[in-house]
């Protein structure tokens, strides 16, 4: 779903790393022409297919800044059974924060 969207750079257990693509990929060319960030919907997507995850339910999601094309992002993830908690950072700052269950 997300091909040529993103690149890990690096991936651990409980965190990773990934820089997303430039601001010709079509996720940018729709949101938004011009001003090209990445939709909150895509941080969660993208997180989620790194992690292998079906995501079934998002307990809560906050978008702090904007991340933008060619981004790297810092990924910290905590597991618990079926529930992850993810905080992106970038340039030590965060940027997002969502939990969700999966199945």
């Amino acid at each position: 779903m997300l091909k040529g969207f993103y690149t890990v750079l690096d991936k651990t257990d409980t965190s990773c790393r990934i820089q997303f693509a430039d601001a010709e990929h079509e996720i940018f060319l729709a949101h938004f022409p011009k001003h090209p960030i990445v939709p909150g919907f895509a941080l969660i997507d993208t997180l989620a297919e790194i992690l292998e995850d079906t995501v079934v339910h998002i307990k809560q999601s906050k978008f702090i800044a904007h991340v933008l094309p060619n981004d790297t992002i810092d990924c910290r993830i905590d597991t618990k059974e079926h529930k992850k908690h993810i905080v992106l950072t970038k340039d030590n700052k965060r940027v997002s924060e969502f939990s969700y269950e999966t199945a």
